[in-house]
């Protein structure tokens, strides 16, 4: 089970298990999304494109971010809503890649007039295998209450 709204304080750090991401990954995300992007799924294309191979989407790591934050059960059952998500993609993630997640606590607002939930805000790293940060963004949350 997640945790519920009163157990996160502003400043807690939360660090998940690592994921390698796969051809499989990526091919099931273009599936799924009809994002076909030849930069994604096309190896003689991507080998002559910027990145020199092809690379993971962008938005398929925010997915694999809140399912990496599910594994440590910070969600899980506790979640009621994502209310608002900013997110930056700073460096291309490969077939290979290695990512964790690191999410910090940035604000917890009680519900004023629903007092069973109340309102979180994380500021999200997605950190390959070397520490670069490939990825940043914020996601505010709306959690139950244990009451």
């Amino acid at each position: 089970m997640g945790r519920y709204f009163d157990e996160f304080e502003v400043g807690q750090t939360f660090k998940t298990p690592a994921r390698t991401i796969t051809d499989t990954d990526i091919v099931n995300f273009a599936g799924v999304t009809g994002d076909f992007n030849p930069v994604h799924t096309d190896d003689e294309f991507a080998r002559a494109g910027p990145f020199g191979e092809r690379i993971a989407h962008g938005p398929m790591l925010v997915g694999m971010s809140f399912g990496l934050l599910s594994r440590i059960d910070l969600f899980d059952g506790t979640i009621i809503a994502l209310r608002d998500i900013k997110w930056s993609f700073n460096a291309p993630v490969r077939i290979g890649d290695t990512v964790h997640v690191v999410a910090e606590v940035k604000q917890c607002k009680p519900g004023k007039t629903r007092t069973d939930r109340g309102y979180a805000e994380f500021e999200i790293l997605i950190v390959n295998q070397t520490g670069e940060t490939v990825q940043t963004g914020s996601a505010g949350v709306i959690l139950s209450r244990d009451m």
